[in-house]
């Protein structure tokens, strides 16, 4: 399986990996492109690599001082627990210094962040909670899905994908988690619509919006649409709901997933921004407005470590401008007695509770609402009444939520 042919190939890789430019996916999908003669086998291993160093990246650049072929022996012998002996007709990698290794631990590696995110999460952490947190953002993600339950029931997806261990969830009543992560896109149950692949924590924020058949929604930035079926689903395929998004590539994959899970009640909308002219004739006239707010992504460093290094203190405070002023425009939107939910997959305080708190400021007319008016596990409760998950506690991304209705 290990060949000097793959590893001087994923060298060049590991190279345009460290320059942080691509995310990662997209940059492994084009290197297997590119390599078609790969077995499954080699690709596995090859990605697992790959998302190893990411997570390791600064434990590894400091003990091995940015050495590429030490850094990929190291990966492989952790990842493998492989023989020195058998790395010797690589001819690449001191196993003296491999056998003796101890990581350089300074602040960096310790957390295995950056320097200004490390920074900013020592504002909203302890040393011991940050240290619990790091841990978990460090580990490998479960495979998540939830279950179409306009289609089929939990417990059948549970008999159905039994070879794939998997298991029922915390806090979603329609969610499964598997750990064998065997490809999953050409099974009969994805295939049909039964399945879709969704983490817990988007789950629970799709949920703290608690769609009612016959309501009129608004997902204000949709994407691909994976909370819109989402909503479809909880809505029983009733009244309406408007998908948003800036991204026309986004808005056509949703249209094929909609019609694979049998939804017929959704309506996507292509926008120019948040100002868009289009949205003057949704205004004060929708039940429930979800937004899903661009963001660092921090808090899914699990699935995608790269992002860490992609983002900067600068990027985020042109995101909190981004942030306020979709989450503004969404608002008007509301009607009377509606509600509003504003939500990032990020753990910064500054895109979460610092955007919604300045909102209230200067939106009298709306109120906070507790997620435990709706959401019914007391382990979801947070004492500032903000939805705020975390992979230590709740075994999912990092993910924020904040409930609100317009009173007047």
């Amino acid at each position: 399986m290990i060949t000097n042919d793959l590893f001087y190939s994923l060298m060049g890789l590991v190279k345009e990996l460290f320059k942080f430019n691509t995310p990662t996916d997209k940059l492994l999908s084009t290197y297997f492109r590119n390599n078609r003669k790969l077995s499954s086998q080699q690709r596995a291993l090859i990605a697992e690599t790959v998302y190893t160093i990411l997570r390791n990246y600064y434990k590894l650049t400091a003990t091995l001082n940015d050495n590429i072929p030490e850094i990929i022996g190291i990966t492989w012998l952790k990842l493998m627990q492989l023989k020195p002996s058998l790395y010797a007709q690589l001819k690449l990698i001191n196993y003296t210094k491999i056998a003796s290794l101890n990581f350089t631990i300074n602040e960096l590696s310790m957390y295995e962040l950056p320097q200004w995110l490390i920074t900013e999460l020592k504002l909203q952490f302890t040393t011991a909670e940050l240290l619990l947190l790091t841990n978990s953002l460090q580990q490998q993600a479960s495979l998540d899905l939830r279950v179409n339950i306009l289609k089929n029931s939990v417990t059948n997806v549970l008999k159905e994908l039994k070879n794939f261990a998997p298991s029922t969830m915390q806090y979603s009543n329609f969610g499964i988690r598997v750990q064998d992560k065997t490809f999953l896109a050409k099974h009969p149950l994805f295939l049909n619509g039964d399945i879709e692949v969704q983490d817990e924590s988007s789950q629970i924020a799709g949920m703290l919006l608690n769609p009612r058949q016959g309501d009129t929604i608004v997902d204000f930035c949709a994407g691909a649409g994976g909370k819109t079926l989402l909503f479809g689903m909880l809505m029983r395929n009733s009244g309406r709901i408007y998908a948003l998004d800036i991204n026309e590539r986004r808005l056509n994959n949703l249209k094929p997933r909609a019609a694979r899970a049998a939804l017929t009640n959704i309506y996507t909308m292509l926008i120019s921004s948040e100002h868009d002219d289009k949205l003057n004739k949704l205004r004060g006239k929708i039940d429930k407005v979800f937004v899903d707010a661009p963001c660092s992504g921090i808090g899914t460093l699990r699935r995608s470590p790269e992002l860490k290094f992609r983002q900067s203190k600068d990027a985020i405070n042109q995101l909190n401008q981004i942030q306020s002023s979709i989450l503004a425009q969404a608002a008007k939107l509301v009607k009377v007695n509606g509600y509003l939910v504003y939500a990032t997959c990020s753990i910064l305080q500054q895109e979460n509770q610092d955007i919604v708190n300045k909102f209230l400021a200067t939106n009298s007319n709306f109120t906070l609402i507790s997620p435990a008016a709706i959401l019914q596990s007391k382990q979801l409760n947070t004492a500032d009444n903000y939805l705020s998950l975390l992979p230590h506690i709740h075994g999912c991304d990092g993910f924020f939520a904040a409930l609100m209705q317009r009173q007047s």
